[in-house]
């Protein structure tokens, strides 16, 4: 008996988590300019290269959001409110700005893909209702994108 409530109980717990992820792509164009102020412009040049200029890039980035399926709509989040969460937390920030002199949070910090995502990420994760955030890939180029899955950052 007690072996049987068990196994109903596993079951439904299994039945809550089936490993369904929805990602959902977004778009915006940004600026940004390497550098470190602390170094001579050779040091700079030689460490960045021609991203020492500012140059931009047309962003595509991914959120990938996990839950339970609702069984009434069948959907795992509410795709309105995740665009709405992600268009006014980040696109309607980053889009046509430069990232280190228009967006306050990277001050003393490089604008690169990899500080991006921790930003995105404590941008949007606060802000899901009946959703947690699982996965952001930003796409600078066709060739190079980088993944983040949270994790402890300041």
């Amino acid at each position: 008996m007690e072996e049987d409530f068990y196994l109903d109980k596993l079951s439904i717990e299994m039945a809550k988590n089936d490993n369904i992820y929805l990602t959902k792509v977004f778009t915006f164009a940004a600026a940004h300019q390497y550098g470190n102020a602390n170094w001579s412009d050779e040091k700079n040049l030689a460490v960045f290269g021609k991203d020492v200029r500012v140059h931009g890039h047309n962003y595509t980035l991914h959120v990938t959001v996990t839950g339970d399926v609702d069984p009434d709509t069948g959907f795992l989040v509410d795709l309105d409110h995740l665009k709405v969460v992600v268009k006014e937390h980040v696109v309607s920030v980053l889009d046509h700005s430069q990232f280190e002199k228009d967006i306050p949070w990277f001050e003393g910090k490089q604008p690169s893909t990899e500080n991006l995502v921790i930003f995105i990420w404590k941008a949007i994760s606060t802000h899901l209702e009946g959703c947690s955030l699982h996965h952001i890939r930003l796409e600078e180029t066709p060739t190079i994108y980088t993944d983040y899955y949270g994790g402890n950052s300041e």
